[in-house]
């Protein structure tokens, strides 16, 4: 049974419990947010003598720039690189010393051993061609190399004319998924777009209420359930999008690993029901990843990729992590889209992946 769940000013409503349906029913009833009208305004007494301007304080720091937010959150991964790299593009030969010094650098940084060794390759050749002799030259040959290896993976989410558009998304416990959810919302509203979610997440404890909080902060409806099964939730979720003529809708399954294949099947029918929903549906399944994991994220997309066709990825928590290098194992491996990075945990922290952003963030 589905609950109701309104926006209030400051916090949000305890959802109650219905009555469960009588078995063998086949109308479920959806749990609509709607946003009820603006809070009278609280006016303040107004005092007659304005107060002067507050001066700027020494602690006050200016507000950085979405590639200054990039290359900070890159660091750690940029230290590991760099610390190393330093001694390689500080000048000298170009021999197989130090090739082989930096093949120990790339893979330092998770970049893979396929896809560090066609960078090397890569390398080389752009070496030869160019008469390159001094190492101070190979740093930009490198990210040439990187750059043309990752640039495929560049390619931003449309949403085209499908209406509403269905984004489902996946991924494993701790991977940050329903957080990035709450920024996608925040995103997509941005553009002018209106946003239903679907709190499909109903294995995990506390799923449902977390992207309902997410929900209220963006002022964005909910479709959620007490308990039971994801797919229905997506199933009423699509439906009522339909009904109320929203633009997107946001599916959260349940986080699961890939080697748990009874919850495999179960993210499969999730797709399956979405499908019945909207036969044109999902129009992006989306896998959100946690840097951190390295080239485990590898096996991840692998294993998602097989059971549910993946069309993009997202990668988070770029900002905690030496591991940034992961998205070129990526686009050696498997070369899906990486639709947002993330470095932070802010509202806005979730952008659109720039190869040539990322790769300059990288070494410079």
């Amino acid at each position: 049974m589905f609950s109701f769940f309104k926006q209030k000013l400051g916090k949000h409503e305890t959802p109650e419990t219905q009555p469960a349906p009588a078995e063998g029913s086949q109308s479920v009833e959806v749990a609509a947010v709607e946003t009820p009208p603006p809070a009278p305004e609280v006016v303040a007494p107004v005092d007659t003598q304005p107060e002067p301007p507050k001066a700027a304080q020494p602690q006050d720091k200016p507000k950085l720039s979405w590639t200054e937010r990039l290359k900070a959150g890159l660091a750690k991964t940029r230290t590991a690189l760099g610390k190393n790299l330093a001694g390689l593009f500080g000048g000298g030969q170009i021999d197989e010393d130090l090739y082989e010094e930096l093949e120990t650098v790339l893979l330092t940084a998770d970049m893979g051993i396929d896809a560090t060794g066609h960078l090397l390759k890569d390398v080389r050749n752009r070496v030869s061609l160019k008469g390159l002799k001094d190492s101070k030259e190979l740093k930009g040959a490198l990210k040439e190399s990187l750059n043309e290896l990752i640039g495929p993976l560049e390619v931003p989410l449309s949403l085209g004319e499908a209406r509403p558009f269905i984004l489902m998304v996946a991924g494993v416990n701790g991977a940050g998924k329903t957080t990035s959810i709450g920024k996608l919302a925040k995103y997509f509203q941005a553009q002018g777009k209106s946003v239903l979610l679907a709190a499909g997440d109903t294995f995990r404890a506390a799923a449902r209420e977390q992207l309902v909080v997410w929900g209220e902060r963006n002022g964005v409806q909910v479709i959620a359930q007490d308990g039971g099964d994801s797919a229905a939730v997506a199933f009423d979720a699509v439906n009522a999008a339909r009904a109320r003529g929203v633009d997107v809708v946001i599916v959260d399954t349940a986080g699961r690993l890939p080697t748990q294949l009874h919850l495999m099947e179960e993210i499969k029918k999730v797709k399956r029901v979405v499908q019945k929903a909207d036969p044109a549906g999902p129009h992006e399944v989306m896998l959100v990843l946690d840097a951190n994991t390295g080239q485990n994220a590898v096996s991840q997309v692998k294993a998602f990729d097989d059971a549910l066709g993946l069309t993009g990825l997202v990668l988070t928590k770029l900002d905690g992590t030496a591991k940034g290098g992961v998205i070129a194992a990526i686009a050696k491996q498997r070369a899906i889209p990486v639709r947002f990075v993330g470095v932070g945990e802010g509202i806005d922290d979730l952008r659109p992946f720039v190869a040539s952003d990322y790769v300059d963030a990288l070494f410079d």
